[in-house]
């Protein structure tokens, strides 16, 4: 019988907290592996990882973004995210259409050769985990990602109220 505080839902505090490794073994596989540079060098394009995360964000999104856009949805400063943008235009991965209803805004969109570097990327990225986890069964594969999902935006939903105060 599990003990401890019981959270608004019925889990109990010791529940998460023994998630809690896990989410740092899955982060320093993630961030320490070299799976990330792995797929950077499939993609052949030679930018920095920070270059990369906003064109693969924009790609993506499927639709042309504002650098608001694309610094909101990271979660970065919009200056960072120009310099970003700046580099990736200077390497022909990205480029800027002006907005017809206003003219100081411009929107972010890959170009052919961005669009395909961020292709290889993800398939590099989408064989590896598919590999990871060719051994699970079907219903455990489509869990898992209903649950990620909801997670995932859970967590960024949470994130925000601290933002807020």
């Amino acid at each position: 019988m599990t003990t401890g505080p019981r959270d608004p839902e019925g889990g109990t505090d010791e529940q998460v907290l023994a998630v809690m490794p896990r989410l740092a073994q899955l982060s320093n596989a993630l961030s320490r592996g070299r799976l990330t540079e792995h797929a950077m060098k499939s993609a052949q394009v030679e930018v920095d990882r920070p270059a990369f995360s906003v064109l693969i964000s924009v790609h993506l999104a499927g639709r042309p973004l504002r650098i608001s856009e694309i610094a909101e949805q990271m979660q970065l400063v919009q200056p960072h995210v120009t310099r970003q943008v700046q580099l990736l235009e200077r390497r022909g991965l990205v480029r800027r259409i002006g907005d017809p209803n206003d003219r100081r805004v411009s929107f972010i969109e890959p170009t052919d050769e961005g669009r395909a570097a961020a292709d290889r990327y993800a398939r590099t990225l989408i064989g590896w985990f598919t590999g990871a986890i060719a051994h699970w069964s079907g219903p455990d594969r489509a869990d898992l990602g209903r649950l990620l999902a909801r997670f995932a935006d859970d967590v960024t939903a949470h994130l925000a109220t601290l933002e807020e105060k």
